[in-house]
């Protein structure tokens, strides 16, 4: 198919309460839409970018730049484009994958679409509904942290995973075991704060059961993360170190992690993420879907790959009102624990046009030469 259009649109949409982490706290959350047109059928692809380079060294305003500069146009003048091709196109860009991301989705739900497939069933899922975990930020104390979690199990999610950083680490895990027991599936995430001389901090942790810890060290350090692993007992789970298939091989061989989780914006697209899938499966590491504050759009295509077979653990894949009082696409709900698999055609609910308008803070469109 040919392009005949992208718009580029900035939401802004507060979230239900303070999201913190390593790198910092997000009360609102601003993302980059993107929108392809051809013809009379219109594709819509979700950019994770954050407003500032703290969890990756792209930011909004800078894919923005990119998209409409280079990427944009590359798209825009080629002959015919479809979301298989999207990636040798903008090939000679090198690096920033979740602005790729973005333009491959767009131009993927416009032609499954076009096409009356879901993204589903284009990517051979094998479930109709999977398993929802919450990500808890860090909390101003012990016993809100406790409160929170147990608000959040009362609701029905089957996994909780909590922030972590220096100083923010065994006793908040301790108070969660002593709190609701053994049971529960637990697991930490760590953005990248901590070094190998923490080592004792994660033996530490060892005694609680928990199902990983995710990103322990740098990000761009496999060989550290490998050795960390020989260190402890729990599963290391990387996340910020896996940009690509090529990255998750390198970590597979290494032994750096028994488990990967898959963001297809931080690896470039969600067709790089079934790559990486398919790579984690032949090699018997377990997979799960990773999430970023998606609106409804990212949130749903999520929940699509979540139901490849090789993912076998709860996922980040939340309601829409873990974050937001009103999404923008009709909401992603929660029911049993479970978020149902999108059927319908492409790769999620076209956005609701009033709920849409009413966030939009930022557009600009460009067209086929």
């Amino acid at each position: 198919m040919r392009l005949d259009g992208l718009e580029l649109r900035v939401v802004r949409m507060p979230l239900v309460a303070p999201f913190t982490t390593s790198f910092g706290t997000e009360t609102v959350r601003e993302a980059l839409l993107v929108h392809a047109v051809s013809g009379d059928d219109e594709g819509w692809g979700e950019c994770v970018a954050m407003a500032g380079p703290l969890y990756s060294s792209e930011y909004l305003d800078g894919v923005i730049d990119v998209i409409t500069r280079f990427l944009g146009p590359m798209l825009l003048g080629a002959a015919t484009v479809t979301a298989e091709t999207v990636g040798a196109l903008l090939e000679p860009v090198v690096g920033h994958r979740m602005a790729k991301a973005a333009l491959e989705a767009a131009v993927l739900d416009l032609q499954l679409r076009r096409a009356g497939v879901s993204f589903a069933a284009y990517l051979g899922a094998t479930r109709d509904r999977v398993p929802s975990g919450v990500s808890v930020g860090i909390q101003p104390s012990i016993d809100d942290l406790v409160e929170v979690v147990g608000g959040y199990l009362d609701r029905g999610y089957v996994r909780i995973k909590i922030k972590i950083r220096p100083g923010w680490d065994v006793a908040p895990v301790r108070a969660l075991r002593e709190a609701f027991g053994p049971g529960i599936p637990l697991q930490v995430d760590a953005n990248s704060a901590f070094t190998l001389a923490d080592a004792a901090v994660f033996r530490q942790l060892d005694e609680f059961g928990l199902l990983l810890i995710e990103q322990p060290l740098y990000e761009d350090d496999i060989r550290l993360h490998a050795e960390l692993a020989r260190m402890i007992s729990t599963p290391v789970c990387l996340d910020e170190s896996i940009v690509s298939a090529r990255a998750a091989a390198d970590a597979i061989a290494l032994g750096a992690a028994s488990v990967l989780n898959i963001k297809a914006g931080r690896v470039g697209g969600y067709l790089e993420a079934r790559r990486i899938h398919d790579l984690a499966v032949a090699n018997g590491v377990a997979v799960w879907c990773g999430g970023m504050l998606e609106t409804g759009i990212g949130r749903s295509a999520n929940a699509a790959l979540a139901a490849l077979p090789g993912f076998t653990l709860p996922g980040d894949i939340s309601a829409s009102d873990r974050f937001y009082e009103t999404d923008i696409t009709p909401p992603v709900l929660i029911e049993d624990g479970h978020v149902a698999v999108p059927q319908g055609p492409g790769m999620s609910p076209l956005p609701i046009p009033e709920l849409l308008d009413a966030v939009t803070v930022r557009t600009s469109r460009s067209t086929r030469p």
